[in-house]
């Protein structure tokens, strides 16, 4: 955006197309009071994370995870959708959505009004705590309350370890997802790629399998990403991409 007026080449790509694949990183969230988890600034400067193999194996890893999920929790707990959220939405209620593939785990995207048939969590979400052994879900709250009151990771009724829904280090993406967003990569007729900084496969590969299909690329994102010199970028827009999107998807609607 220059002097308050939307980027027009990027409101002419949105208007044009029909079935859009957005791709989203932590740069969309932070806005929302969500914490990066890999910028200079980020929680893995200051916190190991924890990897799923020792997750399993250990009960001081496990506690590990548990505090460092507590920790963060009040902040995604208390979260709200932004205006990059819910541009998205609006894209979608416009039927111009092929598919929302999101890196995130904060769940921003689906409480903004994406639907779960065209979002895509890769990395999963903290909005549910998931058995490790028999897959059933539950609200996070009453785990976060019974691990600060005894200190102990709670575990599932049937016995097996309870840990958040998130795909943790080590730890293999689900095969659904991964042919979810491979399909919608090849139907895309537009990739967006948003606060990403590109660098995290196989996440990043999907933007490029729908720009090598021959589908505008662009990017938007504040500071450097690893696809700023590929030869299938059609646009770059650098900056805050709360302040570059939203106005370019209202305009494209009205």
């Amino acid at each position: 955006m220059k002097n308050g007026i939307p980027d027009l080449d990027l409101i002419d790509y949105l208007q044009n197309a029909t079935r859009i694949l957005i791709f989203t990183g932590a740069g969309i969230s932070t806005a929302s009071g969500i914490p990066d988890f890999r910028g200079p600034n980020g929680v893995w400067k200051v916190r190991q994370p924890v990897y799923y193999q020792d997750f399993m194996a250990s009960e001081e890893a496990r506690i590990e995870s548990w505090d460092q999920k507590l920790e963060g929790w009040a902040a995604f707990e208390n979260a709200m959708p932004n205006a990059v959220h819910k541009a998205i939405a609006d894209l979608e209620a416009a039927d111009k959505i092929e598919a929302v593939i999101t890196q995130n785990i904060d769940g921003l995207h689906a409480r903004a009004g994406t639907t779960q048939d065209h979002l895509i969590e890769l990395h999963g979400t903290n909005a549910a705590i998931e058995c490790q052994s028999c897959g059933a879900r539950s609200d996070p709250e009453r785990h976060y309350a019974a691990f600060r009151r005894t200190r102990k990771p709670p575990v599932c009724a049937c016995g097996g370890f309870l840990k958040t829904a998130t795909i943790s280090f080590g730890q293999n993406l689900l095969e659904d997802n991964l042919y979810r967003a491979t399909n919608a990569a090849g139907q895309a007729d537009l990739v967006l790629s948003l606060g990403s900084t590109l660098s995290v496969y196989p996440a990043a590969s999907f933007p490029l399998l729908t720009a090598r299909k021959g589908a505008p690329y662009i990017i938007i994102n504040q500071g450097e990403t690893d696809h700023d010199n590929s030869p299938a970028l059609s646009l770059r827009l650098e900056g805050d991409v709360t302040e570059l999107f939203p106005p370019a998807v209202e305009a494209a609607l009205s």
